[in-house]
């Protein structure tokens, strides 16, 4: 039996959980988002609308992550973006031990994760949809 279908299966599914997590946190606590984007992104001035509007593009950005659509642009836009979101953080891994500074840790594991699943996303197979988008 083929192994790498099912481990590019587990990260996918693995890093879905975890970007669906961050995405509904825009939707049901806005204003934490809002201030994780004034904080880490330097990005002033998002309101609630706009919040919603970029948490439903994710939504959509995720399903077609999920069922493997469109994977070089899919696979990569999530792996751009949780990118932007580890190195955004850059200073807390300096102060590993200040806080919950630690937890910021954690993305480096995923982000090689995103890449090694960009990377394999032809073989990456199991349970995805075929789907020509013209």
């Amino acid at each position: 039996m083929n192994k790498l279908p099912l481990a590019l299966f587990s990260l996918r599914i693995s890093i879905f959980v975890v970007m669906l997590m961050w995405t509904l946190d825009k939707f049901y606590n806005p204003a934490h988002a809002i201030a994780v984007y004034q904080k880490f992104y330097s990005v002033g001035g998002v309101n609630e609308l706009v919040m919603t509007f970029i948490a439903g593009a994710e939504i959509l950005l995720l399903i077609a992550f999920l069922f493997g659509i469109k994977r070089t642009f899919s696979y990569g836009l999530v792996f751009l973006l949780h990118g932007v979101s580890t190195f955004s953080a850059w200073p807390q891994y300096s102060q590993p031990f200040e806080g919950s500074n630690l937890l910021f840790f954690a993305a480096w594991p995923m982000l090689a994760a995103c890449f090694t699943l960009f990377l394999f996303r032809d073989q990456d197979n199991l349970l995805n949809l075929q789907i020509r988008i013209k």
